[in-house]
């Protein structure tokens, strides 16, 4: 199975640079996307062969979800309960036989760290909706965190230690999400591996490849016997951002341990 989540940093203006063409290339069995900045009805959107759904923020133009699957989920959830943090459109949940898939687009913390506060108090509503899920199936968590967990996540790391999506506080909230029961699949199969996900638009970063690795899919580590590769497709283009995929294979082991790909 081949899951596979982008932040597109607004689809409309994705769609004129190559999304499509991406899309069925890609040959997903669930396309997850984040930071969609608009309502399903601003564009048209043919995916022959996907059910769509969409959480759009209140505010026009800002944030928002989407998946696209082939696969009819039993159940589908908008938000994570919390009318605080529901507003921006920034989860969709759909349950699976045999897994649940949550997309998430993180709120920033902004410059000048405006939205710190804010963003400590959705961490802690988001790792309580996650781990409550997980008490009734496996997890899988994709899309855009907004946060680099670790120096090797980021190339200036001691320049950025204060700055949104590298702060101490930020990182300790992910290093918290990850010890209630979930596996960061990049980092658990490539542990020295430099791959970013984000390159800002300025001092042409990505030519240079000064990013960050924001984007990510988390497993319950009773899915990690499942993982049979996670990528981060940097060769993709269209957004600030690059799409990042993972690979299920059948039947979930037992022993939850890694098992070699090669």
């Amino acid at each position: 199975m081949k899951l596979i989540s982008w932040n597109v940093n607004g689809l409309r203006a994705c769609l004129n640079k190559g999304f499509l063409d991406f899309f069925g290339r890609a040959d997903a069995d669930v396309f997850c996307i984040q930071e969609t900045k608009m309502q399903p009805d601003q564009a048209e959107v043919k995916l022959e062969g996907y059910r769509q759904y969409w959480n759009s923020a209140q505010k026009k133009g800002y944030s928002g979800t989407a998946v696209f699957t082939r696969m009819e989920p039993l159940s589908v959830r908008y938000g994570i309960g919390v009318p605080e943090h529901d507003a921006e459109g920034r989860c969709i949940t759909l349950e699976f036989p045999d897994f649940i898939l949550v997309t998430v687009y993180a709120p920033n913390s902004q410059r000048g760290l405006a939205r710190l506060s804010y963003r400590m108090r959705w961490e802690d509503a988001f790792c309580d909706y996650l781990t409550g899920l997980a008490m009734q199936k496996p997890v899988v968590v994709c899309g855009d965190m907004n946060v680099a967990h670790q120096e090797i996540d980021l190339k200036n790391p001691k320049s950025n230690q204060r700055n949104a999506g590298f702060t101490e506080e930020e990182r300790e909230k992910m290093t918290r999400l990850l010890g209630c029961g979930f596996t960061d699949t990049f980092r658990w199969l490539y542990p020295e591996t430099v791959a970013y996900s984000w390159w800002s638009y300025l001092f042409h970063a990505r030519e240079k490849n000064a990013g960050w690795r924001i984007d990510y899919f988390l497993v319950s580590d009773s899915l990690r016997s499942r993982v049979a590769d996670s990528k981060i497709l940097t060769e993709v283009k269209g957004s600030d951002h690059c799409p990042v995929e993972l690979l299920l294979r059948g039947g979930a082991g037992s022993d939850g341990e890694r098992e070699k790909t090669e």
